[in-house]
């Protein structure tokens, strides 16, 4: 029998009863918080804390929730901010990631090597430094500052770079035989290829940047630039009290446009991350 359908080797491929246990009790783990928000901010203040299938619903939460803070110019300033910095980073990512993948020139290793660089630095060290340059620039209290120290992203530039260097280099020399120049070769063949990975990355940075909440506190004042996930401070305040089904109701109403996405582009999102793999 080959080691291919030995029975020890499909022993160790299929899941014990073990694994499937660990596995439920994780996604219990996980969804309990979704389960309790959904519940408490659905429902009355007083059954926040304890569950009854006769309770009634409700979703005057909501009404107060949307009322005690202008969601609307939050969701919009996140929208936009969200939007800006995708498009800097595939930009960016793109041009730096086909310069290191395609051409040569001194100092590319070093120059490749400060941008792995970064992945290994904490973006909450430099919070002092980027508070210091944005007050320089001027720019404090607006989306630019928010989104600026994000616009270089040194995991857009490696994962692109990894992608690249796999395209056959006979298609640069097809293209270029055609007449094309860099910038056609890099949007009619480099692009599309790598389409899978920027959806991966795409999906990537607006989860995170739509979910940021230390540097837009620290750079915003006024509600002009504030994201969501700063507004939702609001509801923090201890001289009110605490409304969990406010909290929950506000909380939902931030995370729904990304678990509606999530929910419609499900199957999209699984595979971008399955063809997006790192060669």
């Amino acid at each position: 029998m080959s080691a291919a359908t030995s029975p020890n080797r499909l022993a160790f491929n299929e899941p014990t009863w073990l694994d499937t246990l660990a596995a439920w009790l994780l996604a219990l783990m996980w969804i309990l918080p979704l389960a309790y928000a959904v519940w408490t901010a659905f429902h009355p203040a007083e059954y926040s804390t304890r569950f009854a299938l006769a309770a009634p619903l409700t979703l005057d939460n909501f009404r107060r929730a949307w009322e005690a803070a202008p969601f609307t110019r939050y969701f919009l300033n996140t929208t936009l901010l969200v939007a800006m910095v995708l498009a800097a980073q595939l930009v960016l990512g793109t041009l730096a990631a086909y310069a290191f993948a395609r051409y040569t020139f001194r100092g590319r290793n070093l120059a490749f090597a400060l941008v792995l660089v970064q992945l290994m630095i904490m973006p909450d060290i430099l919070l002092v430094e980027n508070y210091k340059t944005m007050a320089r620039l001027g720019i404090v209290d607006t989306l630019v500052a928010i989104g600026l120290p994000y616009f270089a992203s040194a995991f857009a530039i490696f994962l692109l770079r990894q992608t690249f260097m796999g395209i056959p280099k006979e298609l640069d020399e097809a293209a270029r035989v055609e007449g094309a120049t860099a910038m056609q070769t890099l949007w009619r063949v480099y692009v599309p290829l790598a389409k899978p990975v920027y959806t991966a990355f795409a999906l990537v940075s607006v989860s995170f940047h739509w979910n940021n909440f230390l540097w837009p506190l620290i750079i915003t004042n006024s509600v002009n630039a504030r994201p969501l996930t700063v507004g939702l401070q609001v509801f923090s305040s201890v001289d009110q009290g605490v409304d969990w089904s406010v909290i929950t109701a506000a909380t939902l109403m931030t995370s729904a446009p990304l678990l509606i996405a999530f929910l419609l582009f499900q199957r999209q999102f699984v595979q971008s991350f399955m063809r997006a793999g790192i060669k």
